[in-house]
């Protein structure tokens, strides 16, 4: 059992120059499965009728669940200090991109 006493255990973490670059999505395909979450981030660009999956994050649910609460709790932070983020009302034609949930629908 941990110490109550001792204090948290610090971890380094190392980021790569590839990795800093980081990798533009506006397209996330989220599917599951009894033990995990998978989260493949992906770009649709006008024009170009095929995307590529640029990046995949598999994950157990819980993390997938300490992931979406920390999504939310740095959207709160960033519109305290920004203001509000504006999400159009209607879906992109095509039904691409990041899409906002309508009424009844199950988070993608």
């Amino acid at each position: 059992m941990a110490n109550p006493n001792q204090p948290p255990q610090q971890i380094s973490i190392e980021l790569g120059e590839k990795e800093a670059e980081g990798i533009y999505s506006n397209l996330a395909i989220i599917t599951h499965s009894p033990a995990e979450f998978v989260i493949d981030f992906t770009r649709v660009l006008p024009g170009v009728p095929k995307a590529r999956v640029h990046a995949r994050i598999i994950t157990t649910p819980q993390h997938a669940k300490l992931l979406l609460n920390a999504l939310k709790d740095n959207i709160e932070k960033f519109e305290k200090t920004f203001g509000e983020i504006k999400i159009q009302g209607e879906p992109t034609p095509g039904g691409f991109g990041f899409q906002p949930p309508t009424t009844g629908d199950k988070v993608h």
